[in-house]
């Protein structure tokens, strides 16, 4: 049997996943990363993205928005400001979202927080990509 760790996503109103698990896919505010078993300890940013978990020779994937996380040999905990399944997303919404992001982005206005409208932008496209691939 392969090795596994106990994988546990939170956000503000539920336990998103809790289980075991033989490797978690993400993104960091310092880039992609594979945590495997056995991770040295760490502490990091989440950075908008795709969420993978693999479990059971399948791979789930999750829209991960924000947050933090902790990773022990053993286990890793994702305090996520915002997670969703791609069952759960709303893609027209999303799309909405994108085209607002984008129209900001072009608009120059000296109103427009760039900063701001460029992570609506991220996040809306991280949405986009799992309901398209759903």
């Amino acid at each position: 049997m392969a090795e596994t760790m106990k994988l546990q996503v939170i956000t503000p109103d539920k336990e998103f996943f809790h289980g075991d698990v033989s490797m978690v896919e993400l993104n960091t505010a310092d880039g992609e990363l594979g945590v495997y078993p056995q991770h040295i300890p760490l502490t990091t940013a989440a950075a908008p993205g795709v969420l993978k978990i693999h479990q059971d020779g399948q791979v789930k994937k999750a829209a991960l928005l924000s947050g933090f996380l902790q990773i022990l040999p053993e286990k890793m905990t994702i305090l996520a400001e915002v997670c969703e399944w791609p069952e759960e997303i709303d893609g027209a919404r999303a799309n909405e979202a994108r085209i607002r992001a984008e129209r900001r982005l072009t608009e120059h206005s000296p109103e427009t927080d760039i900063a701001r409208a460029e992570a609506a932008l991220q996040r809306a496209l991280v949405r986009l990509s799992l309901v398209e691939e759903h």
